[in-house]
């Protein structure tokens, strides 16, 4: 049977992740990151290029712009969890959104590529922490120069998400652009 932690308490993060762990729910965190694979892939399975190029104001990321952020991001939570939970403790580096986003070929790619590759991170996010035990997931690191948990990974995954997803919904894909 496969663990499934509680959600972890303030001390376990950073308070800038507060944000988007406040945004999944309470508990079973497992199935509702499966859940938030199967409502993603509802709101982009319908979307065309144009979707996908359009920028709600000039200075944003396209909504493939997004959707990459949301898979190197989820990358990069994920990797953490893993390093965390094999009780490697080497401290991680953070990364810039900015900078990944802007030297990645999102924008020129097919956003059905885009929506292939989080159904390929997300099924892999899962298998990961399907197979951590109760051990691994209280485990804590230091990533971005902060402590961290590797269950607070798991709800910041689920939040962050949740985040841009709410975001590709009111602001890309509402229905009141042009």
């Amino acid at each position: 049977m496969t663990y499934s932690p509680p959600k972890p308490p303030p001390g376990e993060y950073a308070s800038y992740y507060e944000r988007y762990i406040s945004l999944a729910p309470d508990h079973d965190i497992l199935e509702a990151i499966e859940q938030q694979r199967r409502d993603t892939i509802l709101l982009l399975s319908c979307r065309d290029e144009r979707d996908g190029d359009y920028r709600y104001a000039p200075d944003k990321w396209s909504a493939k712009e997004v959707l990459g952020h949301v898979n190197d991001s989820e990358r990069v939570f994920a990797y953490r969890a893993l390093r965390i939970a094999r009780n490697d403790s080497t401290p991680l580096e953070g990364f810039e959104q900015d900078d990944y986003v802007r030297n990645a070929p999102f924008a020129s790619g097919p956003l059905a590529a885009l929506i292939e590759d989080f159904i390929a991170v997300r099924r892999a996010t899962v298998s990961l922490l399907r197979s951590l035990d109760e051990a691994a997931w209280l485990r804590r690191g230091v990533a971005n120069k902060n402590e961290v948990s590797v269950r607070a990974l798991a709800w910041i995954i689920a939040g962050h998400e949740l985040h841009h997803r709410r975001i590709l919904e009111e602001k890309y894909f509402s229905g009141t652009r042009g």
